[in-house]
C-alpha cells in the first residue's frame, strides 16, 4: 500500500462538476492499493500517515503531525501509484490492485477518522479532478 502525502493549505476533489471532498489545512493523500495488501498493511500506514511529522512547530521546524497541527485528511484513491514503470514509455498495470482495493480504501479512511482526524474522500474509480495548493511545497511517498 502507498501513500503519496502532500501538505496542502487547501485540497478539493470534484466528480461530475460536484465537490466530493474538500480540506483547508492538512494532508492530501493519494493512495494506491496494490496485490498483497490487506487490512494490516492499511492500518499500519495510516499510522504512519497521521504519525508523520512534516507540520512546522513554533520554531518553523517540521515536528507535528497532522494531528497535533489540527489538520485535516483528504484521501484520494490513486491506482496509477501502483503501475510498474521499470520497463518502456508506458506504464504496467499488470500488478493491478485486488478487487478488494475499495474495501481497503475505505477501510484506510475510516481508520484515520476513527483517529479523531477530519476526513474527506473522493469517489473511488471515479474520473476526479484535484486541486490543490502544496504547502511548501512538501510532498513524501510513503509504503506499509
Amino acid at each position: 500500500m502507498i501513500a503519496l502525502i502532500q501538505r496542502v493549505s487547501e485540497a478539493r476533489v470534484v466528480v461530475d462538476g460536484e465537490v466530493v471532498g474538500a480540506i483547508d489545512h492538512g494532508l492530501l493523500v493519494l493512495l494506491g492499493v496494490e496485490k498483497g495488501d490487506d487490512d494490516k498493511k492499511a492500518h499500519r500506514l495510516h499510522e504512519k500517515v497521521l504519525g508523520y511529522r512534516i507540520f512546522g512547530d513554533d520554531e518553523g521546524k517540521m515536528n507535528l503531525n497532522v494531528q497535533q497541527a489540527g489538520g485535516q485528511v483528504l484521501v484520494v484513491s490513486q491506482f496509477t501509484l501502483a503501475a510498474d514503470t521499470k520497463k518502456g514509455m508506458r506504464p504496467s498495470f499488470n500488478g493491478a490492485p485486488p478487487a478488494e482495493a475499495d474495501r481497503l480504501y475505505q477501510l484506510f479512511s475510516q481508520y484515520c477518522r476513527d483517529s479523531g482526524v477530519h476526513t474527506e474522500n473522493g469517489v473511488f474509480a471515479a474520473d476526479m479532478k484535484v486541486s490543490l495548493a502544496n504547502d511548501g511545497p512538501v510532498t513524501f511517498w510513503l509504503q506499509a
